[in-house]
């Protein structure tokens, strides 16, 4: 098959499954943010407790890094004697794949705040919530807006193996594509998922530019 005639295959096997590939990017989406909404929830307070509690830090961050070196299907695979398969299966593997990079990066920028920041705040009379909100809060926000990222980015990545476990996403389309050894249509599932990835890493990039204050950006 030369590369015209699988071009044309492509754009043929879109145009008519189009109605599915479709549904299968909404179940994408669905399972990508609502994993990386429930990581957010978890890592972000969690992170900022164990800046408080250093000694804590390293064991919660290891525990969090011993579940990224498990394999994504093995995960998927053990849950599914606990929690049979469907999207309740696939949303907990992908928020376990997506505390790390949050976790980490949430304690990595509050505890990197420059302590006279601190203590100008305390000078004013600030309270520690105060602080916290006003000062490290904001001054880490672009540190922690890299992890969610770098979470994001492998969460889109990892939802294609949803598939496996019945709860849809753009791997039912790549599965298909590799049962029915039809190349063309694993693209038409591979693709969306490439773009959804770099689309969402530029997003928040460009969002996590926003985040930094002036003054960082000034240093940089």
């Amino acid at each position: 098959m030369n590369e015209e005639n699988f071009f044309f295959l492509f754009i043929d096997i879109v145009q008519s499954r189009w109605d599915d590939i479709f549904v299968a990017l909404q179940e994408h989406l669905f399972l990508s943010f609502i994993s990386i909404f429930i990581a957010i929830v978890i890592s972000v307070p969690l992170g900022i407790f164990i800046s408080r509690r250093k000694k804590l830090a390293e064991p919660f961050i290891a525990v969090t890094a011993i579940f990224q070196t498990v394999p994504s299907l093995a995960l998927f695979g053990f849950l599914i004697p606990f929690l049979g398969i469907g999207n309740v299966t696939a949303i907990i593997a992908l928020t376990v794949y997506a505390l790390l990079p949050i976790l980490r990066n949430t304690y990595t920028g509050i505890t990197s705040v420059d302590q006279s920041s601190i203590e100008a705040g305390r000078g004013m009379g600030m309270t520690d919530l105060q602080i916290l909100m006003k000062i490290e809060v904001p001054l880490s926000l672009p540190v922690i807006m890299a992890g969610v990222r770098t979470a994001t980015v492998l969460t889109i990545g990892v939802a294609t193996l949803a598939t496996f476990v019945g709860a849809g996403g753009l791997g039912d389309i790549i599965y298909r594509g590799l049962t029915s050894n039809k190349d063309e249509l694993v693209l038409a599932g591979a693709l969306p998922a490439t773009i959804l990835a770099l689309g969402f890493d530029l997003i928040l990039k460009l969002l996590e530019n926003a985040a930094t204050p002036k003054g960082v950006k000034a240093k940089k």
